[in-house]
């Protein structure tokens, strides 16, 4: 490790490219190139964490705990607070650096993206202010459940949305008691360099809040596998997942993973059809790098050819371009690396014979930008119905009612989310209920109470985030029980 370097200029804005550990900005002696994916070009090069800078940054979190953790909850809400604001105070500058460095829209980012990192913070800095203690009497005691703050955590956020996945993981962290070490992803790392000055400059104590940057085999692993963590949250791949949860596991760290999905947007017959095709359509937005998306769509034959001609209709209103520009709809990929991985599902579908009814190939609107696809597969078992691309390609099947609908939307190992079209309250009720997802929308999607539980099942995930859940998560429950008339 080694002193903090100058600050760059991403998008006009000065950031540091250097760690954030025990309240101070350390330089690492190797870096790593970050790549824009709207100019294909480096835009910063960043200080790469090892194990020293990883084991620096658990300790200052582990010495920094105690203090924090005995501020209570009312006590450690004014700072959440204060982070809000200074969220709130620098939109432009955060979605100008985001946009940048990830390639969402930056109308989104403006108008929603970054501004619900500030409800975050907000919502968990009142929601565990306001907790109250369970309380009853039992064979002769007075009982009391307790939340008492677990310790140091990690948080390891995705490329996609980084800046709003991690105040959502940091939030009711910091909210239950827990300080933080944050490892944002390699190609989208500068939002949260830029968190972390704001953290800094809402008053936060040195150590309670950490950012350490680098490639995930080496900050990450180092990272999961630290005896002095009492926490692991992670958001990503599978297989990454599986990882990480063997490394927290030797450690007997509780451990919470969101893995991604697969998702069913199912339309009935009697659906709004141009509601429900204008949805499918909506699921190229950021370029299908969206964990949540409805990605295999399932329409009921006798509806099946007037929906696919409303979907054309509404994908062919879809513009490719630079994310900055206020008519764009569909942005870039974030990396070469992920452009290659798109492009490979897709040849390999059509290698294997299964239909390309849209798009299909790179688009000359840029060197990340990959067409808007839709692909009708030979068979159910297909590695593109099966396996999550992560990219702008959806499929598309045909059913015949309920029973064969239900039972396409569970064929997969993923269980994140489902989106269902219909007028029928009962059906609403009888296939949301059937569908195994951790949330499923009815004619609508992307509505999110922060109260409510979020993470999936299979593959996509292991324990729940939102609300009391996270908080929970976050803390260590214990029951005190008191003999009752042996005190006054």
């Amino acid at each position: 490790m080694r002193t903090a370097t100058e600050r760059i200029r991403v998008a006009g804005v000065e950031v540091s490219p250097d760690h954030f550990i025990g309240g101070e900005r350390v330089a690492s002696e190797r870096r790593f190139e970050d790549i824009s994916p709207i100019t294909n070009e480096v835009i910063a090069e960043v200080s790469r964490a090892g194990e020293a800078e990883v084991d620096a940054a658990v300790r200052a979190a582990h010495e920094a705990f105690p203090g924090w953790a005995a501020l209570g909850p009312a006590g450690r809400a004014p700072y959440l607070h204060r982070l809000a604001d200074l969220i709130e105070a620098n939109v432009e500058r955060l979605a100008a650096v985001e946009c940048l460095d990830m390639g969402m829209l930056l109308r989104s980012l403006r108008a929603r993206v970054i501004r619900r990192g500030a409800r975050n913070y907000r919502a968990y800095a009142d929601l565990a202010a306001s907790y109250e203690e369970r309380d009853w009497r039992s064979q002769g005691t007075w009982n009391r459940v307790q939340r008492m703050p677990a310790g140091p955590a990690a948080v390891i956020t995705p490329w996609n949305a980084p800046f709003m996945l991690s105040t959502w993981k940091t939030a009711p962290a910091l909210a239950a008691g827990c300080t933080v070490v944050l490892k944002p992803a390699e190609w989208s790392p500068l939002s949260c360099s830029l968190l972390a000055d704001l953290a800094s400059e809402a008053g936060f104590p040195p150590g309670v809040f950490n950012v350490v940057q680098g490639i995930g085999e080496e900050a990450g692993a180092a990272l999961v596998s630290h005896p002095l963590l009492r926490r692991v949250s992670f958001t990503g791949s599978p297989e990454t997942g599986r990882s990480i949860g063997v490394a927290a596991a030797k450690n007997l760290v509780p451990f919470t993973a969101e893995l991604g999905g697969k998702g069913p947007l199912i339309v009935f017959e009697d659906a709004d059809l141009d509601a429900a095709a204008r949805r499918a359509a909506g699921q190229y937005d950021d370029a299908g790098q969206v964990c949540l998306a409805g990605t295999r769509l399932l329409v009921q034959e006798s509806v099946a050819g007037e929906f696919l001609e409303l979907f054309h209709r509404h994908a062919d209103e879809h513009v490719l371009g630079d994310p900055r520009d206020e008519h764009t709809t569909v942005s870039p990929l974030i990396h070469p690396d992920h452009l290659r991985r798109v492009e490979g599902f897709v040849e390999r579908a059509r290698k294997e014979g299964h239909r390309v009814l849209r798009g299909g190939r790179r688009s000359p609107a840029g060197p990340l930008f990959y067409q808007p696809t839709l692909i009708e597969p030979l068979s159910n078992d297909a590695e593109i119905v099966q396996r999550e691309v992560f990219g702008p390609v959806l499929t598309l099947q045909t059913f015949a009612d309920e029973e064969e609908a239900i039972a396409l939307a569970n064929s997969t190992e993923y269980g994140l989310s489902g989106i269902v079209y219909t007028s029928s309250m009962g059906r609403a009720e009888r296939v949301g209920r059937a569908v195994r997802a951790g949330v499923v929308w009815v004619n609508t999607f992307l509505v999110r109470d922060l109260t409510a539980p979020f993470g999936g099942m299979g593959i996509s995930g292991i324990g729940r985030e939102g609300g009391d859940y996270a908080l929970d998560f976050y803390s260590d429950l214990k029951t005190l029980q008191i003999l009752e008339g042996s005190t006054r």
